[in-house]
């Protein structure tokens, strides 16, 4: 039973995020990125979030990954793009993938929460047509056209040909046609907390027409993310983390408690059924930073 399970598991490939929200020390960072890079994940990943207290700048973190690992792909989950510089991010990103040897895949997205523009200084309106710009100044600078005319380039040129891929963190049919005409496909993240087969599925399928709507032969990356809780109490793991997560929200209890991202039978339902749906690139959300979670995932999914 085991076998054919970790068989069907390994069919998708599975990435594993950084404990981006819980409180750690230099130490447990490092041992996440040697952990993580010894195996069998796919990719370690980190997420974006200015305005928490756990949280560490993405790309100083991407960097670090990137010299301290050698095998994994790394991912920015999803990088808040409008509240950045395209020039000055599209060289940090191009560096990171120079540091990598070629391993970075960018995630950008326009965020969920407002609060981190208005404590950025970022601008609310037209975030959105401001990202499709960001993303096109990017490409030309990682194509190494120069800014201004008759100078330099901005450098440097990342190694991986035709630039750093991007996926997309979109949801609604207009953001997925925009999607469409700039990225290499979608980042499905609205189901990490109650993770629902079919419905991924169908965002699945969403996205594959959107690049058929848009006159695109090649067929769109599709990832989606969970979170899981593996410890000795799983279940007020899960809870304790969500409640911190969710807080300035104003989530009801009744929300939180019936999260089935918590013990190895649910994280097991979550992967084969993340499979079953399509998924390229699941991203499994640890909800603590203790470096033993990986090694019980690992041992949860029989890998």
């Amino acid at each position: 039973m085991e076998v054919a399970y970790c068989l069907e598991v390994m069919s998708m490939h599975i990435t594993m995020s950084l404990p981006t929200c819980s409180p750690r020390s230099r130490d447990v960072e490092i041992a996440w990125y040697r952990n993580i890079d010894e195996g069998p994940w796919d990719g370690l990943a980190t997420f974006d979030r200015a305005v928490y207290p756990s949280s560490w700048a993405l790309t100083v973190q991407l960097a670090a990954a990137a010299a301290m690992t050698e095998r994994v792909r790394l991912w920015s989950g999803i990088a808040i793009l409008p509240v950045r510089n395209a020039a000055l991010f599209a060289k940090e990103v191009a560096t990171i993938d120079v540091l990598s040897g070629g391993r970075l895949t960018l995630g950008v997205g326009i965020g969920a929460h407002d609060v981190e523009y208005t404590a950025t200084g970022g601008v609310l309106e037209q975030r959105r047509q401001r990202m499709d710009a960001q993303v096109e100044t990017m490409q030309k600078i990682w194509a190494q056209v120069p800014p201004v005319e008759g100078h330099y380039p901005i450098g440097p040129a990342p190694v991986q040909t035709g630039g750093i891929p991007i996926i997309a963190g979109v949801e609604g049919p207009k953001a997925i046609a925009r999607a469409a005409k700039w990225a290499t496909g979608v980042m499905e993240g609205s189901h990490a907390m109650h993770f629902d087969p079919e419905r991924v599925g169908e965002q699945r399928q969403r996205v594959v027409q959107g690049w058929k709507d848009a006159g695109r032969t090649d067929t769109p990356h599709f990832s989606s993310s969970v979170f899981f809780a593996l410890g000795d109490d799983p279940q007020s793991q899960l809870t304790e983390f969500l409640a911190d997560f969710l807080k300035p929200y104003g989530v009801d209890s009744a929300f939180l408690e019936t999260s089935t991202s918590h013990g190895v039978d649910n994280l097991r339902a979550a992967v084969a059924g993340a499979r079953a749906a399509g998924v390229d690139d699941l991203m499994l959300l640890p909800t603590t930073a203790d470096p033993n979670e990986i090694a019980r995932a690992r041992e949860a999914l029989g890998i």
